[in-house]
């Protein structure tokens, strides 16, 4: 279901809650909403009003992954940049990292499942602004 956007900065600064397989229907629900923004390319459960650990975000190819309680675990390649954020109005300036290593978890069978994955460029740099998110982090 598509949700509205919060833009609520007490509900966005709370850290998420780790995410079970129960919270499908929130992935659901990130994943419509997510397709029914133009020029979106990311979305965290806090910004649609639910302060699970699960993000949304679109690869290379404009396909859609969901990662359950993201952590980031290994950041290379510095670099400062500025970003701009679907629930906040004004840009920040923030430290990303070029290559990243995160652990998170998938839904399969039914079942969250442990999974590893590196991520460069353009996509490592949403994936750790929704880790941000996650943490209850406005950048």
């Amino acid at each position: 279901m598509i949700k509205e956007l919060v833009k609520d900065e007490a509900l966005l600064s709370k850290p998420c809650e780790a995410a079970t397989a129960d919270d499908v229907d929130v992935a659901q629900d990130l994943l419509d909403t997510l397709a029914s923004l133009e020029d979106a390319a990311c979305l965290a459960a806090n910004q649609i009003g639910v302060t699970k650990s699960i993000v949304a975000y679109l690869d290379e190819n404009d396909e859609a992954h969901v990662m359950y309680n993201p952590v980031l675990k290994l950041a290379l390649g510095a670099f400062k940049t500025t970003e701009g954020c679907l629930t906040r109005d004004e840009e920040s300036k923030v430290t990303r990292f070029d290559r990243i290593k995160v652990a998170y978890d998938e839904l399969a069978d039914g079942a969250l499942k442990p999974r590893k994955r590196d991520f460069t460029g353009w996509t490592a740099q949403i994936v750790q602004h929704m880790i941000d998110h996650c943490k209850g982090k406005l950048v």
